[in-house]
């Protein structure tokens, strides 16, 4: 197919520097370089961005060479914050980078040619704009848009010099099975392709106002400066033209050399992406995943096309560059696991005989018909052990108190055992391997305790976000993790055909012809049960293979991806047996998923209560005594909301449900801080249990615990430092404190030292093996921890007491940096709920960082009607139980959130939004 450039962009025009002042743009970064063109005798002039002057200036010898190559319409402008923050470091003794942003040719302010310039010719025109620097290695791309193509396209053209490559949101291949973009095939439209994108600004417009949030105006001014007219915007035609958009585009085979050869291209790669692109989406993505499979990826959720507007790109990419050579220099090291205390320290250290209550044996009995199982290097052994050692037990494996039937389902070992290899196995024989993604969109009970355990049997990675999450944050998960097959009810698929989810669809049940063509659903579980009839299943996935991505509440931001391995899940397992002696012989009633997932891992007989998962405060007294008695159970576990309706619907219970209740040994509750009021009354219900509050979080789902009477303990001995007492480290974790300076940043080394404030860091063989695709924020969460071991930073702050235990003061970003000190939210939220009048307090930070004024947000008792500063006498009271200075107190009926616990609340939002009130925006609810 041959093109010519569109009428308005066939004068050519001389390159010129950018006018100045542009928004963000040092002028001293600019220059004019005249370059030869090969096969030619013509010369071709190229405005760049380059600071190697600067670096000269500053004698710094540069380690390497970033070559930032735009798409369209953008031009250097968009690596602006890259060349200053790269020249900064450098000035401030860090690696100094060599940063290369060229305006390609008929682009930006470089030369307007005249000439049509496909694929293959502008990777061309940028090898020789590199031979004419005489550019050294190493070398690392960086491109965006179709910048990233022909930043590959050099890439591998030039091994050499090639040190990695970075990419913000492209595409190197356009899969048959998907249209090319809308905006594109719009654009792309016969008598559209000029008047949208040469004869009119409508293209630059259009791409200027994908930024997240929107562009100052001064921005906007600076990306349209050299597209001023429409003799200049020629290029931005001719780009547009240049898409392959069929076999037969004189493009597409360079396009598909580029694609191909990633895939032996072995150099490190970094792709930092925008979601929200209604162009290069996360099918590119994947794409370009699977040619570069070593690649660490950064998904910025809420951003976009214009990911380098929307985020801290320059950031995270020079973060990865200084990791990368420090790589590059050191030999890599094996991960070492964190230090593991054995089970007979733990028993030696613990002088409660009711510590590891709530089995009817520490030692697992002797297996029931199956086969052993060996256990792995570290001494666990796979999650689905005693699947295999109990297939031919008839005793109790679980229990559903709410299955479609209506009546309770008990299911033995020997079903489940049988239900479990017949579904593995069906899932290979429909092409499930290992590696696959599998999404779990079951509610809790048998079918998704079988499938679970099927899925992580062949290898499979399942996928697991909490229903509470919402419509748009299941969406935002789901589409995030992108599972090549999706196992659902009919609420959970007909969410994921409305919304578009990804993934081959599996149905739990059967539905009508005209429903299951409707939700896409290719099979049920019924049909893989019969594929896999014959058991043969495939070889075990090993404990370095990845078996979950275990997505986060969503409190405190989008929720986020934590992927375990199936040996760091069977630590999980192992931690719980540890902490609680739950193991072969104890019944468990599971009111929190994880844990009802992990029974038959434990060998323990467990039972999912009758209650709505997605709404736990549906979980009554009632219920509890009903799944206590199905089972003879011994370990009760809730999470807070489902406790604190269960004490209330208390007055319901009969004497049976009491009798049944008596028979608990062990009663747990996590998921946030639990009130002392609230686990002495659960106790009154269950008299004869030991009471505990573990604390964890996805990332950790044991990390620390604490009985009921260690809070009554830690109480008495408060020093008055505040917070809440979570304990000591649980079974095999360590826990550290990275004090804050005077900013509230955790900048300490991490330490033991009691009465310390910091960053609360956790160690253990159970803790997350990373983020799914958060690179920037796993290595936040590594930060400054002891070389070697698994550590992950909480977010959490608080500090250790002399006796050890934890004390948790609320969120690090929730920390308030007054001109004094800081202050953490926690402790004077709890002195000022127990002010007269006060029902719950949030303390936030309004002003700049170091000097932020403390502000109460309160809801008061009687609740009020609507907002505004409180009553003197309530400020004086809120004052007066605090010893921080309290600037201003405002009142709420109600605080931005319908979670129940302080640590749930939303206080970033708050800040902002107390800072309008009190600068004399409107008396609006936050």
């Amino acid at each position: 197919m041959t093109r010519r450039l569109p009428r308005a962009g066939r004068t050519p025009a001389a390159a010129t520097l950018p006018p100045h002042p542009l928004s963000g743009l040092d002028p001293a970064f600019s220059r004019l370089v005249t370059v030869p063109e090969r096969d030619t005798t013509l010369e071709r002039t190229w405005h760049v961005l380059d600071n190697g002057q600067a670096l000269e200036e500053l004698g710094v010898q540069p380690v390497g060479t970033i070559l930032c190559v735009h798409g369209n319409p953008t031009w250097s402008y968009l690596w602006r914050r890259l060349v200053s923050q790269a020249t900064d470091a450098a000035a401030r003794g860090r690696e100094g980078w060599r940063v290369i942003a060229v305006d390609q040719l008929d682009m930006g302010f470089s030369e307007r040619t005249g000439v049509v310039r496909p694929l293959a010719r502008r990777v061309r025109d940028l090898a020789d704009l590199t031979d004419h620097l005489g550019l050294d290695g190493p070398v690392v791309t960086f491109g965006h848009d179709w910048g990233g193509s022909i930043s590959l396209g050099w890439a591998l053209d030039h091994p050499e010099l090639l040190a990695g490559v970075m990419l913000l949101n492209t595409a190197v291949h356009q899969p048959a099975e998907h249209p090319v973009p809308a905006p594109l095939r719009l654009a792309l439209g016969k008598g559209i392709l000029g008047a949208a994108t040469v004869v009119t600004p409508a293209f630059l417009e259009t791409t200027l106002a994908l930024a997240h949030p929107a562009l100052d105006t001064d921005v906007k001014t600076g990306y349209r400066a050299p597209y001023r007219g429409a003799a200049r915007r020629g290029g931005i035609g001719a780009f547009v033209a240049d898409i392959p958009i069929d076999a037969e585009h004189e493009s597409s085979p360079e396009l598909d050399r580029i694609a191909g050869g990633l895939e032996a291209l072995e150099v490190p790669a970094l792709m930092l992406w925008g979601p929200r692109d209604p162009i290069f989406s996360d099918l590119y993505l994947d794409d370009l995943l699977g040619r570069l499979p070593q690649a660490d990826v950064h998904r910025f959720e809420g951003c976009g096309h214009l990911l380098a507007e929307d985020a801290d790109y320059a950031g995270a990419a020079l973060t990865w560059l200084a990791d990368l050579r420090l790589e590059t220099s050191v030999p890599p090291r094996p991960l070492v696991e964190a230090r593991r205390r054995s089970d007979r320290d733990l028993a030696s250290q613990s002088s409660d005989p009711t510590r590891l209550a709530g089995s009817r044996s520490l030692v697992p009995r002797a297996s029931t018909g199956g086969s052993p199982v060996a256990p792995w290097p570290d001494g666990t052994r796979p999650l689905w052990h005693y699947l295999d050692e109990l297939r031919s037990s008839e005793e109790t494996a679980l229990v559903d108190m709410a299955p479609r039937s209506g009546e309770p389902l008990v299911v033995s070992w020997r079903l489940l055992s049988q239900r479990v290899r017949r579904l593995a196995a069906g899932l290979d024989r429909i092409g499930v391997r290992r590696g696959h993604r599998v999404s779990l969109l079951v509610p809790p009970g048998a079918d998704l305790t079988a499938v679970l355990y099927a899925c992580v049997r062949i290898g499979a990675t399942v996928v697991v976000a909490d229903a509470g999450l919402g419509l748009r944050g299941l969406t935002r998960a789901v589409r995030g993790a992108r599972p090549d097959f999706v196992i659902g009810a009919a609420p959970g698929l007909s969410a994921a055909r409305a919304l578009g989810w990804p993934g081959i669809k599996i149905a739990t049940a059967r539905f009508p012809a005209v429903m299951a063509r409707t939700l896409g659903v290719e099979h049920t579980l019924a049909e893989l049960i019969a594929l896999g009839s014959d058991e043969r299943l495939p070889a075990e996935p090993s404990p370095d293979d990845v078996a979950a991505v275990l997505f986060t509440s969503g409190s405190t931001g989008p929720a986020k991806g934590v992927v375990y391995t199936h040996g760091q899940l069977s630590a999980v397992a192992h931690a719980l047996f540890v902490q609680y002696g739950v193991g072969v012989g104890t019944g468990l009633v599971a009111g929190f998923a994880p844990f009802a997932l992990l029974g038959p891992a434990l060998g323990a007989r467990s039972v999912t209560p009758d209650m709505d998962v997605t709404s736990p405060k549906t979980l009554t007294a009632v219920a509890v005594a009903a799944a206590v008695a199905a089972i003879d159970a011994t370990v009760v576990f809730l999470s807070p909301a489902a406790l604190a309706n269960v004490v209330a619907t208390a007055d319901g219970l009969t004497p049976a449900d009491h009798a049944a209740l008596r028979g608990v040994r062990t009663f747990l509750s996590a998921g946030a801080p639990v009130s002392e009021p609230l686990l002495a009354a659960a106790a009154r219900l269950m008299p004869e249990a030991t009471a505990h509050t573990p604390y964890g979080m996805t990332e950790g789902l044991l990390m620390a615990d604490i009985s009921l009477d260690g809070i009554r303990s830690a109480a008495q001995t408060d020093t008055g430092a505040g917070g809440v007492c979570v304990g000591v480290g649980a079974a095999t974790t360590s826990i550290r404190i990275s004090s804050l300076d005077r900013h509230g940043d955790a900048t300490g080394q991490p330490s033991e030292q009691a009465d310390v404030t910091g960053e609360i860091l956790v160690s253990a063989p159970h803790v997350k093996d990373h983020y799914d695709r958060l690179w920037v924020t796993d290595r936040a969460s590594r930060r400054g921890v002891p070389h070697g071991d698994r550590w992950h930073r909480t977010g959490d702050v608080g500090h250790l007491d002399a006796a050890g235990r934890l004390w948790v003061e609320g969120r690090l970003p929730h920390v308030i940096a007054t001109a004094t000190g800081v202050v953490t939210p926690v402790g004077p939220e709890q002195l000022i709920e127990a002010a007269p009048g006060v029902g719950r307090a949030a303390v936030v930070g309004v002003g700049p960082r170091g000097t932020e004024q403390i502000v109460a947000v309160v809801e008061t008792v009687p609740g009020a009607r609507r907002v505004g500063l409180a009553p003197a006498a309530l400020a004086a009271a809120v004052r007066a139980s605090v010893a921080v200075p309290v600037a201003a107190v405002l009142v709420v009926p109600h605080l931005p959130t319908d979670i129940r616990h302080n640590s749930k609340i939303d206080r970033s939002l708050l800040s902002r939004w107390a800072a309008g009130i009190l600068s004399g925006g409107p008396m609006r609810r936050p």
